[in-house]
């Protein structure tokens, strides 16, 4: 099932239970189905020290290449490259770890979103045509970086 479709049954289903005097009883409820937090598990502690080092990578790769003019190879871009693809590959590994556990917060389906997303944006900066293309796909690497440690050590919510 897909995680639009987890959301919106869940949502449907505290819907058909919960009338306007029961709100309180049901926040309660959702107070204790709070999921536990991920972020200390090595698979995901891994994933945020492997994304925090990478976005500093970024910063570096943006600060070496040129603003304009022709592009040069960017300096280290295979090691980081390979970084990146093996990071993707975690994501993945955390979204289908929280779908085992039968996980139906948001967290599962970002990571799987970044997964996907990171290769897309790394073929964007070996195949821009200009400074300017290439640098925002850096920009949108560094984004998809960010949001990976972000995502992992924020406060887990309940599922909505």
């Amino acid at each position: 099932m897909s995680c639009d479709a987890v959301s919106l049954s869940v949502t449907l289903w505290m819907a058909a239970f919960a009338g306007p005097t029961e709100a309180p009883a049901l926040s309660n409820q959702l107070a204790i189905a709070t999921p536990p937090s991920v972020a200390k598990e090595p698979l995901f502690s891994d994933i945020v020290r492997r994304a925090g080092g990478l976005r500093a990578q970024v910063e570096t790769l943006r600060k070496a290449a040129p603003a304009e003019g022709e592009l040069a190879p960017l300096p280290g871009f295979d090691d980081f490259a390979n970084q990146i693809a093996a990071l993707s590959d975690l994501d993945m590994q955390g979204h289908l770890e929280l779908k085992k556990r039968g996980v139906v917060d948001d967290l599962k389906c970002i990571l799987r979103g970044i997964s996907q997303d990171l290769p897309v944006r790394l073929k964007q900066v070996s195949e821009a045509k200009t400074a300017k293309e290439r640098d925002l796909a850096l920009r949108e690497i560094s984004y998809l970086l960010n949001d990976n440690v972000e995502v992992i050590t924020a406060p887990p919510r309940p599922a909505a």
